[in-house]
């Protein structure tokens, strides 16, 4: 059985022992790649089970299949289908079972390489990732989130290490749509705010290395950004892809689950159960960053919060990252739907809970609505008058 409680599979659940999974055994990266990451591949096993979407499975049938196949190894392929789902785990489950395999190859989203991850976990096995797309930390990370059917965040899982390789191949993820890479920047770029948060204060070695490094991230992908998504492939863009595919997870793996997240990965879990298409991951945790901030405005009167608010804005402008929640698809949101996102948000076990105080469920839903709020405005606490400020 893939489920058990939250409380058992978050990264929330507390340990006298500190337990860190920094890194992947080995990380190849650069371009046209994967016929040299092939050798490295048969080194882990030799009947591979290839994990993906349905799209990514058909592209890479003829280029990194015929070339495991030039390795004369055994593959096979399996699609995760409809989510990183338990339906879908046990599924995959019973495929490497049948396959008899030794290795399981992740290829694809953060979901894919989630699910890649936790099938070679339940069954011991080394695990690949290859990203397609950088759209998250997800190929560098010790950790599977576990979603719905219908695509709603249930837990987490904290897995024993990182992969065994991860294989970053540029020309792979050019070829995703640079919505993609924009939705990386919000997903990464989070990791400053939360970690700052929740560990700014840390007197522990190793998570004042990962705060500082967050700090880098975010100025990296400030400096880059911009450049990057107007010259694909470019030195800025590898710099930008590297950000938030390796470096975000670094931050992760050096501090652990009280730098990885916090409020604005707790707002996208609230929300996913809110929202049936249209926006991905990293857009809604990106809108979670302003959430954030906004309660730290409405909540400790931080004008530091309202500052980096409105610079974050600004950037969200200049990328295209969503700023409200009508940039989500859900300008239409009805009052008991954003109570729902909110209270999931609020769970006992969730991240959020890591804030430096207390959050109220109405302080929560006037603040998810007040994103865009000018910072005079912040201490316009009530529900009614920030949805007429900003939706």
């Amino acid at each position: 059985m893939y489920h058990q409680s939250t409380k058992t599979l978050s990264t929330q659940t507390s340990s006298p022992l500190l337990t860190v999974s920094v890194a992947p055994a080995r990380v190849i990266r650069g371009s046209d790649i994967l016929t040299q990451a092939s050798d490295a591949i048969s080194q882990l096993g030799s009947r591979p089970l290839i994990i993906g979407g349905e799209r990514t499975l058909a592209v890479t049938q003829e280029s990194l299949q015929e070339l495991l196949k030039q390795q004369r190894l055994h593959v096979a392929q399996a699609c995760y289908s409809p989510d990183c789902s338990e339906a879908s785990l046990k599924t995959l489950h019973k495929a490497a079972k049948e396959h008899k395999a030794d290795v399981i190859i992740g290829v694809g989203g953060g979901k894919a390489l989630d699910t890649a991850k936790l099938v070679a976990y339940k069954l011991e096995l080394p695990v690949v990732t290859i990203p397609t797309s950088a759209s998250t930390c997800a190929a560098w990370t010790a950790l599977s989130n576990v979603y719905s059917d219908e695509g709603a965040f249930l837990y987490d899982v904290g897995l024993a290490k990182c992969p065994d390789l991860l294989i970053l191949d540029y020309e792979l993820v050019k070829t995703a749509p640079q919505r993609t890479l924009v939705a990386g920047i919000g997903d990464a770029i989070a990791k400053w705010y939360e970690a700052s948060v929740s560990s700014g204060h840390s007197e522990q070695t190793l998570i004042i290395a990962a705060v500082q490094q967050a700090r880098v991230l975010r100025d990296i992908l400030f400096q880059k950004s911009s450049i990057a998504l107007k010259e694909p492939g470019s030195e800025a863009w590898q710099q930008v892809v590297d950000a938030t595919v390796l470096l975000a997870g670094v931050i992760g793996g050096l501090g652990g689950a009280q730098c990885r997240t916090v409020a604005a990965h707790a707002v996208h879990n609230g929300l996913t159960h809110i929202c049936e298409s249209g926006s991905i991951h990293g857009e809604k945790v990106a809108y979670g960053i302003l959430v954030q901030l906004r309660l730290e405005e409405i909540i400790q009167g931080n004008q530091l919060a309202a500052a980096a608010r409105q610079q974050l804005l600004k950037f969200y402008a200049e990328i295209g990252l969503p700023q409200k929640l009508s940039d989500l698809g859900l300008g239409n949101i009805t009052l008991n739907e954003l109570q729902k996102a909110a209270e999931i948000a609020l769970e006992t076990h969730s991240d959020i809970h890591r804030l430096p105080f207390k959050v109220a469920l109405e302080q929560l839903m006037a603040a998810m609505v007040s994103t865009t709020a000018p910072v005079e405005g912040r201490t316009h606490t009530g529900l009614t008058s920030t949805m007429n400020k900003d939706e």
